[in-house]
């Protein structure tokens, strides 16, 4: 791809469509020149708020349009394989919003779509794109604590949602598991890997989705994850990484951090700070770039955030609900019942 702006097109309007699109404007070699929504009115509006050209009711009149590069996938996740699937089925590439799809099933049918294609395909997964994330990983991954032995991460809030909130709705993928548990689950695998083994215990609510879930995960080497996730308790949304050598503590917002401490055996303690030319801790600019890169690269995927590490994701996320009991509208219990694990 020559080096021009990316023209960007954005499926859906709600808010954290909203929060990517004023990233976007303010990259130089990014260009909104789309949006749709299932409401004209939604769509015009979201439109003359950042200047857009053109504006869609309609999902299909966005994957027709041909003057894009990318789409962006905001929809809630019950939509994820419908949406991203009509824009891949047009031959455009794709940014998809997590949790990626409701299971793993629709995880591969999207990515098998992609390949087909030969189409850009990625989660956005922004903790991954995030510039002391992958510090953070790289001194792990330097051996700079030794062998990996527990991961501790959560994610709550504090509520109450009411019964008609999206996060309480079984036919929206309603939960805390999909819409924050992604976030603990995804660090831990970012570090470790695919589990070899999960354990779960979940409250659910009168509707059949998880309230809170906690999850133990174990790998064959003997390592271990705690996880959790609630939308009924407002948590520290810490993390830790703990070796044989050391351990990294991410004190608060761990998916989007601004700092974090790393303790060695026999050292003083040292703090690594977000760098302020990465600009505010809560941007999306940082996976929007990878996407760019990764287009002008002429890639189909991202070495940051790798599809075969969002299908793993996803299977431990089918793992977790299979063990609490959540099952979403259309499910099979044949078709969509958690697969075998497979660890890397």
């Amino acid at each position: 791809m020559a080096e021009r702006s990316v023209r960007w097109g954005i499926l859906a309007t709600g808010g954290i469509a909203a929060a990517f699109t004023a990233d976007l404007v303010d990259m130089p070699d990014a260009e909104v020149v789309a949006v749709a929504s299932r409401s004209q009115a939604s769509a015009d509006a979201f439109a003359e708020r950042f200047g857009i050209a053109r504006a869609y009711g309609d999902w299909n009149a966005l994957a027709r349009d041909g003057d894009i590069d990318v789409v962006y996938v905001a929809t809630p996740h019950s939509a994820h394989r419908v949406a991203a699937g009509l824009c891949l089925e047009a031959g455009h590439n794709v940014l998809c919003e997590k949790a990626f799809t409701l299971n793993a099933r629709e995880a591969g049918e999207l990515v098998a779509l992609a390949e087909a294609r030969g189409s850009f395909l990625m989660e956005a997964m922004w903790m991954y794109c995030n510039p002391l994330i992958r510090r953070l990983k790289a001194l792990v991954d330097d051996g700079a604590i030794g062998e990996v032995r527990h991961v501790q991460a959560d994610f709550g809030l504090a509520g109450p949602f009411p019964p008609s909130h999206r996060l309480r709705d079984p036919a929206q993928g309603g939960g805390a598991l999909l819409d924050l548990g992604v976030y603990p689950v995804s660090f831990a695998q970012l570090l470790l890997g695919e589990p070899s083994d999960v354990t779960a215990r979940a409250a659910l609510s009168a509707e059949g989705v998880d309230l809170q879930t906690g999850a133990l995960l174990s790998w064959d080497s003997g390592a271990l994850a705690s996880v959790h996730c609630s939308i009924i308790g407002g948590t520290a949304t810490s993390a830790s990484v703990t070796g044989s050598g050391g351990r990294i503590d991410v004190p608060n917002g761990f998916f989007f951090p601004d700092r974090f401490v790393l303790h060695r055996d026999g050292r003083d303690p040292e703090q690594f700070t977000a760098d302020p030319a990465d600009g505010p801790r809560n941007s999306l600019r940082h996976e929007a770039a990878e996407v760019m890169r990764a287009l002008r690269a002429g890639e189909t995927e991202s070495p940051l955030v790798p599809l075969d590490g969002t299908l793993a994701v996803m299977r431990t996320l089918d793992a977790i609900r299979d063990r609490v009991g959540v099952r979403y509208p259309g499910e099979a219990p044949e078709e969509d019942r958690a697969p075998e694990l497979t660890p890397a």
